[in-house]
């Protein structure tokens, strides 16, 4: 010590130059359990920080789908190796403090760890869902106040060539470092938007040979043109028959559009009224958890029948596709694709017979690309029911199977941090123009 304040030469076994109180140079007035403890808590702080960042951060600088994220998950297990330098560096300044920025690096390793833990503890006061890693990051971030107290007190970076300009360089790279993990987490930046080709075509029909029937081919198509992949939730298509009341004179009257618009089909004809559709034929394109790549084709044929005596003036099908953009987030396949019939009664459902009628229910685990948003919030879950009798139903939230309801602006938050959003199309044609090409039935 002496000889780093500038005074090597010293003598200190002679009594003109150094005073000694309470002993002489053999005797070094150490409370050694009271340090060792210190030391042992600052480095055990350390390891666990260091172990929590690695945790964090190497998921998304292995395996994370933008390069936001990848840096964010690498700046993560750098601060972890940081960490572990300054927890090695712990045992030098605790003990005999053989090196000069052995309490540099240990100040250094710190103040990485009351950054990281804060920021982890700001994304966890947003929503303030339960996590098992609070119990990890909140407990740190106290430690980490005691710790960097404690080294300030020490002043290790005297022990450093310019110590000023390493002060002003420390806090400036952790105050950069936070900012800029702030900023790529909390901040959605606006991303391009997703872009579908849906077609849905009627095909030539035919007569059923054996039957009063007519087949009717269908030909659907559906194409990714943007720049992400997507799952798919759920989709469906059905076919409507249509039938209506015609009248050479016409009406326009506002109480039968009105009525139809209750009906939620905003159509309106002046020699057209009380329209009314049938559900035919229905289905699913895909199976919930598909993924469909940027610049994939898919298409479908299906056949449906008809009454050869069919009162139906037009036909129309409708096709719609609900879809979670993949670079947002993961869902477990081989969990959302496992077919759950509601009537079942399965324990764990989150919808039962008597609450939603006899429907196909898929549930599986999402999680967001954003390790840190993993470890700061509760566990989410994706939700889609499907039936040939109802449109089809999908939701994301942190779902409780013991009954409680779903917080439905929590909900809407969490489909638009997850992407997930339905695109549909529609067709329809003339029953007569279908039915052209059959002949008329002969009369018994």
């Amino acid at each position: 010590m002496l000889d780093r304040l500038g005074h090597p030469d010293v003598d200190v076994a002679d009594p003109a130059s150094v005073y000694w109180r309470g002993g002489d140079s053999g005797t070094w007035p150490d409370r050694a359990w009271r340090r060792r403890t210190t030391g042992l808590l600052v480095l055990v702080g350390l390891l666990a920080s260091a172990v929590l960042s690695g945790v964090i951060g190497w998921p998304d600088a292995s395996g994370a789908l933008t390069f936001a994220q990848r840096v964010t998950g690498a700046l993560f297990v750098l601060f972890g190796l940081v960490q572990v330098a300054a927890a090695v560096s712990v045992l030098d300044f605790w003990g005999k403090r053989q090196s000069r920025i052995s309490g540099a690096i240990a100040l250094l390793g710190v103040l990485t760890a009351l950054a990281t833990d804060s920021l982890l503890l700001v994304m966890w006061l947003d929503e303030r869902q339960y996590t098992p890693y609070l119990a990890a990051f909140a407990p740190l971030w106290c430690w980490s106040v005691w710790a960097l107290l404690l080294l300030l007190r020490e002043r290790p970076w005297k022990g450093v060539p310019q110590p000023r300009r390493f002060a002003v360089g420390v806090f400036a790279s952790v105050l950069f470092t936070a900012l800029s993990l702030a900023y790529s987490t909390l901040y959605q930046p606006t991303v391009a938007p997703m872009h579908f080709t849906l077609k849905a075509e009627f095909g030539t029909a035919r007569a059923d040979r054996a039957l009063p029937f007519v087949q009717v081919p269908l030909k659907l198509s559906v194409k990714n043109t943007g720049a992400y992949a997507v799952y798919i939730i759920i989709d469906d298509f059905t076919i409507y028959g249509r039938t209506a009341k015609y009248s050479e004179q016409g009406s326009s009257s506002v109480n039968q559009w009105r009525e139809s618009v209750d009906e939620k089909h905003e159509e309106a004809e002046r020699h057209v009224d009380r329209l009314a559709f049938s559900r035919m034929s229905s289905g699913r394109f895909y199976e919930p958890g598909t993924l469909l790549e940027s610049g994939q084709e898919d298409t479908r044929e299906h056949v449906f029948q008809l009454p050869m005596d069919a009162k139906y003036d037009l036909l129309d099908v409708e096709l719609q596709l609900t879809y979670m953009r993949k670079e947002r987030g993961r869902i477990d396949v081989e969990e959302f694709k496992n077919e759950r019939p509601s009537w079942m009664g399965k324990k764990g459902s989150p919808c039962i017979a008597n609450q939603c009628g006899d429907r196909l229910i898929y549930l599986g685990r999402v999680r967001h690309n954003n390790n840190l948003v993993n470890v700061t919030r509760g566990k989410h879950y994706v939700l889609a029911t499907w039936s040939p009798k109802d449109a089809p139903v999908y939701s994301i939230s942190t779902y409780h199977l013991d009954g409680k309801g779903i917080d439905n602006a929590e909900e809407k938050k969490d489909l638009a941090r997850f992407g997930v959003s339905t695109v549909e199309a529609d067709s329809e044609v003339s029953l007569a123009e279908l039915m052209k090409s059959i002949p008329s039935p002969r009369p018994s």
